[in-house]
């Protein structure tokens, strides 16, 4: 099942401020981009290779809403996520906002751009 990306307006004001000129559209880096617009900025692109091809653990699950700052300490590494709805999958974080992390989504043969509020995320870990 697809999910659009849910983003909230403060971490849109963030990405903005610490991406001025991004493209595509607003507050989402590595969305396709307008003729003549700079690329995206360093570390926004996807993985160039696969997950790991193992489902790790889940070690405990959360009963509380997941913190940016412990999810943060994953960007830009494998990184297995568990919702809250059941659901699972590979991400490899490129942003963590105040209530939501974007990066890409691992679909079973290539990675996607993929958003999520923090308060939909049960568990996680990154290697």
């Amino acid at each position: 099942m697809f999910m659009y990306p849910t983003y909230h307006y403060e971490d849109q004001v963030f990405l903005e401020r610490q991406f001025p000129g991004l493209p595509g559209f607003p507050g989402i880096p590595g969305l396709p981009q307008f003729p003549g617009q700079p690329g995206p900025p360093p570390g926004s692109q996807a993985p160039t290779a696969p997950p790991p091809a193992f489902i790790p653990q889940q070690q405990s699950a959360s009963t509380f809403a997941i913190d940016p700052g412990a999810i943060s300490f994953c960007l830009f590494r494998n990184t297995f996520i568990w919702l809250n709805n059941g659901a699972r999958f590979w991400y490899y974080p490129i942003f963590v906002g105040p209530r939501s992390v974007a990066g890409f989504r691992w679909n079973g043969r290539f990675w996607t751009i993929f958003g999520i509020d923090t308060r939909q995320i049960n568990s996680f870990t990154c290697f």
